[in-house]
């Protein structure tokens, strides 16, 4: 991270918004969240403009992208679910706080930027945008499907959120999380009609200047919004199996059907129009406060898997794969910049959302559960790594079929070279299918594969770590908290501050919806199988 300054400016800034955030956008809201540079009030009567900026910055604001915004990401997705996940672990002590979330003692002006950012960059705009359209409108329907992908992420943060009542007024109400999944499901049925309904009868691109994500291509963005269906009912699969079920059927059975090739997958492009510096890239080569994690190392190089070389980059001083483990006490930059492995992006990599590997995964598990879906679990489950393996850009077709291969059993820490057995924390199964394996086997094994091929989104692995209770992970080294059972995971982040200051009563009320203490470890409503 480069600086606490840049970020005290970005929160100073949002402190004076707050105030506004929850009512009618105002001319002034407007001018604060659409990028100045890019068009005024009366360029955007133009060419679909007044819906199309907006678009384009909810794009920007899911993953947090822009000049010199790498410190922001960082975060919002590098320091909570990078690091809860097990993909990342820090290697930074940072002087304004010697305990943080790698630890699991929340910091607050972290926990509280997720939840802040998605609805300035998210909420704020989709609600602008349905100010301007119609409910048949397609605008309004991908402005739907964007938001529901940001906010389920913001959800299975924190749990209850204000949702539904958005924007009617200053102090917002928050709603139980079951409630904002029902409203989700809603949202992405009303959508995918409106665009399945625009897709039968055009075939040309929709809105293709303004959408850096598929280019205004409607039948892919339909796919993509059945893959979101899916992935949201199989979140509540363990607490709702009956809604689970009948949202997985209707996004499996659509006629566009899910993503299905690398071809699918779904990314901010960089382009002549839409240029920023991948904030991964910053956060791992420029500022090198983050590396691979010890439980990235022990899967991928146990496992002999040529996607680490896709993920990650050789360390400097050795050229080999090393990662670092989370929770480490002050650990020194300098000690271990030169012996850990950075993500690997360049400056210009695109922004990856979802991969086309996550559906098969997931129908793997609908087959398994329910028998959804043409395809055998196993087929869903070699087809989905073998759609990793395209999407990373690496070969190796006797992967699937190595049934010897185990994670590697023990970490050493490159700069101590103290060696901890890490075995029985760890998922200890091969990777080629055993159709006589039990269910539950079966499902580890899947989930195991699903959380590599998931890389490098580490809030939505977190989030299916705590569903299923898979992969296994090294645990943390050092836990600074009592929020959290000794060698359990996190299972959220606390409500912000700024909700405790600026909407203090209905933040109190969501606490009875929680169902729990506002802390670090009370589980979230779909949270109950680990």
């Amino acid at each position: 991270m480069k600086s606490i300054s840049i970020n005290k400016t970005i929160l100073s800034g949002w402190v004076l918004a707050c105030a506004v955030l929850f009512t009618a956008c105002t001319d002034s809201f407007e001018k604060w969240n659409i990028d100045p540079n890019a068009a005024t009030e009366e360029d955007m009567t133009h060419d679909n403009l007044n819906t199309g900026a907006y678009l384009t910055q909810m794009e920007r604001g899911i993953f947090i992208v822009g000049e010199n915004l790498g410190g922001r990401y960082q975060e919002v997705q590098a320091l909570e679910g990078d690091l809860f996940a097990s993909y990342l672990a820090t290697i930074t002590t940072w002087g304004y706080t010697t305990y943080h979330n790698d630890h699991y003692s929340l910091y607050s002006d972290w926990y509280d930027k997720p939840f802040n950012d998605a609805y300035t960059n998210v909420m704020q705009p989709w609600k602008s945008i349905c100010e301007k359209t119609d409910e048949g409108s397609p605008a309004r329907a991908l402005a739907t499907i964007i938001k529901v992908f940001g906010m389920h992420r913001v959800t299975d943060m924190y749990g209850p959120i204000p949702y539904k009542s958005f924007g009617s007024s200053v102090q917002a109400v928050y709603d139980s999380q079951k409630d904002v999944y029902y409203q989700f499901f809603n949202e992405l049925d009303n959508a995918i009609s409106v665009l399945t309904s625009y897709a039968e009868n055009n075939s040309s691109a929709y809105m293709a200047d303004y959408d850096n994500v598929y280019a205004g291509n409607v039948s892919k963005w339909i796919k993509f919004a059945n893959t979101l269906r899916l992935r949201l009912a199989m979140r509540i699969s363990n607490v709702d199996e009956a809604k689970a079920r009948q949202e997985a059927a209707a996004a499996i059975n659509h006629s566009f059907g899910l993503m299905a090739s690398a071809d699918d997958d779904a990314a901010l492009h960089q382009s002549s129009t839409l240029t920023f510096r991948h904030p991964l890239w910053e956060i791992g080569q420029s500022f090198n406060d983050e590396r691979m994690s010890a439980t990235m190392e022990c899967y991928l190089k146990g496992y002999n898997d040529p996607r680490i070389k896709a993920y990650f980059l050789p360390t400097e001083n050795n050229g080999d794969y090393k990662g670092a483990r989370n929770g480490m006490s002050r650990p020194n930059k300098d000690n271990y910049k030169g012996v850990t492995s950075a993500p690997n992006f360049t400056q210009g990599s695109d922004m990856h959302w979802m991969y086309a590997a996550e559906a098969y995964f997931l129908l793997a598990e609908a087959q398994l559960r329910w028998g959804l879906g043409d395809m055998t679990a196993q087929k869903c489950y070699e087809t989905g790594i073998a759609t990793s393996f395209a999407s990373a850009g690496v070969s190796g077709a006797s992967y699937i079929r190595d049934n010897t291969s185990l994670p590697q059993p023990s970490f050493t820490d490159a700069y101590r070279r103290s060696t901890t057995d890490v075995s029985g924390m760890l998922s200890n199964l091969t990777i080629a299918w055993n159709e006589d394996a039990s269910n539950d086997e079966k499902m580890e094994r899947i989930m195991i594969q699903k959380w590599i091929a998931l890389y490098p989104d580490g809030q939505e692995a977190w989030s299916e770590m705590r569903r299923t209770g898979y992969p296994g992970w090294v645990r943390i080294q050092s836990m600074q908290t009592s929020e959290v059972s000794q060698n359990e995971m996190i299972s959220r982040l606390k409500f912000p501050t700024t909700e405790y200051s600026n909407n203090s009563d209905n933040t109190k009320a969501a606490v009875t919806l929680l169902g729990g203490d506002d802390k670090a470890g009370t589980r979230l409503w779909w949270d109950v199988k680990r």
